[in-house]
């Protein structure tokens, strides 16, 4: 029996929609580095021209209310893939007197092997995985991504102001790392973001048959800035401008490599930061909100996020809702339908009927904690934010509570305390909770909920101090996104 050749492409193309449909999505998360929440054209920056990030919230969803989960760096991506607050896995304070805030070369710190990240996951649900860019999770190389879950690393281990800081005169070389092989030295920084972007377009190309999962963590805008010569003639804001725009042409790419490959519509495209901007002389913005990195004012953790999802989140819609980087996890594991267990606990949610727009969706935090390394200096529960004045370190002034109405205060200028002592007293007790939970500096306590990290002996970075560092010409994509 012949079937009619019409009957039969329609067959095939049916077949080939099924396919489609039931096709785990792609996911593609943008991380960069000391983004500010006043730095975007659709958060309302007038200085810096980010026109493929501003499409990206045009084509997506927008938060208002988006936090990090830290201030500063290596704590914030340690939330992130974990879905948990930074103490609930002990990666909040470093160091055997827990006096450094982040990762610096040579540690001997490192997250759990215990620890189910993010990518391994994925990786279960048959996803490929990649990371590009920042690591600053452990420079051990059994700290490295490709033992927490991705197939392939590419980029640096930590931050690109290591080599350079006064304090650290002796510094051994930046390295830049292939899986767990270090490639150059001291590479030239400038052009990371365009070999950063040719990688991450080669394993979308390679992988483009299965679901895959991109972590894209840039170099950009944390300090110092290298840009290339293009972004910076073009920059309206200096060399910061600069470097957003260089961000704005990268995401530029990756989306426009999505559409071309017919990738899109099964793609979920995340861009957001891990802290807000340092606001310094160079131009960064954290808007009307007070603050900066490394503090536990709204500057310091609110920042931007839009996530695009074509055929499941509303083009152009905002949500005010409060929801944080810890949600990424359980929400991608909602939406592969194998929903996470209790155990190991973590303090991330489920936000898919959030992204959705599903009716009545609302924000699944009684409260959000703002930790400053290990001391717990702030809480959110609805519109209301409590913090206690920092002394110095480890001391709070307790006699002097903050409050503030965030939906008519965003940027934190009128002290209320006085006004509404039951809402202090309420807010403190769940502050207290909470740090009986993972830990508060401020009470020197450690918390009774929390995990190990791991601690390698006798650590070494992973190049020695040189005077003379071999350098990395990559090619260039400047013209791909326009």
């Amino acid at each position: 029996m012949r079937i009619p050749i019409l009957s039969l492409l329609a067959l095939l193309l049916s077949l080939a929609q099924w396919a489609v449909a039931e096709r785990k999505p792609n996911i593609v998360l943008i991380y960069v580095d000391d983004l500010g929440y006043g730095d975007l054209g659709c958060y309302g920056s007038e200085k810096n021209d980010t026109p493929h990030v501003d499409q990206l919230a045009a084509d997506g969803m927008r938060f208002t209310d988006y936090y990090s989960a830290s201030p500063v760096c290596t704590p914030s991506r340690a939330a992130l893939l974990t879905g948990g607050y930074p103490g609930r896995v002990s990666f909040d304070a470093f160091k055997k007197d827990r006096t450094s805030w982040v990762l610096f070369p040579g540690f001997a710190e490192g997250l759990h092997p215990s620890e189910l990240l993010l990518p391994e996951y994925l990786k279960w649900h048959g996803y490929a995985t990649s990371h590009v860019g920042k690591w600053h999770l452990g420079d051990q190389v059994e700290h490295l991504p490709t033992r927490h879950g991705f197939d392939s690393y590419y980029g640096v281990p930590y931050s690109n102001d290591m080599a350079i800081m006064p304090r650290r005169p002796n510094s051994p070389p930046m390295p830049l790392l292939r899986d767990e092989e270090v490639i150059a030295e001291q590479p030239k920084q400038a052009p990371l973001i365009q070999s950063y972007t040719e990688e991450a377009v080669t394993f979308i190309r390679k992988n483009q048959d299965r679901p895959f999962f991109l972590y894209f963590a840039h170099m950009h805008v944390h300090l110092p800035h290298y840009v290339m010569d293009p972004f910076l003639k073009a920059s309206r804001n200096g060399i910061y401008g600069a470097a957003v725009a260089a961000v704005d042409w990268s995401a530029g790419v990756i989306v426009a490599e999505l559409k071309r490959l017919g990738l899109e519509e099964n793609t979920i495209v995340i861009f957001t930061s891990d802290n807000g901007s340092r606001v310094d002389k160079h131009g960064g913005s954290n808007g009307v909100l007070r603050g900066t990195k490394g503090q536990t004012w709204e500057g310091g953790m609110r920042v931007p996020c839009i996530v695009k999802w074509p055929g499941q989140i509303e083009a152009g819609s905002v949500s005010g809702e409060l929801v944080t980087a810890m949600d990424f996890y359980p929400t991608f594991a909602s939406i592969l339908g194998q929903p996470l267990g209790d155990d190991p606990i973590r303090d991330g949610h489920d936000i898919s009927a959030i992204w959705k727009g599903e009716r009545g969706a609302k924000s699944p935090y009684d409260a959000f904690f703002y930790y400053l390394v290990d001391e717990l200096q702030a809480v959110r529960a609805g519109d209301w934010k409590l913090r206690y004045p920092i002394i110095e370190r480890r001391h709070a002034d307790i006699s002097n509570p903050e409050l503030f109405n965030l939906a008519e205060d965003i940027s934190e200028q009128n002290n209320v305390a006085s006004q509404h002592p039951q809402v202090v007293r309420d807010l403190t007790r769940r502050m207290e909770a909470m740090g009986d939970r993972i830990g508060d500096g401020l009470r020197d306590t450690l918390g009774t909920e929390r995990r190990p990290h791991s601690i390698t002996e006798d650590p070494k970075p992973l190049t020695e101090f040189d005077e003379d560092y071999p350098y990395m010409e990559p090619s260039y994509l400047l013209d791909q996104a326009g």
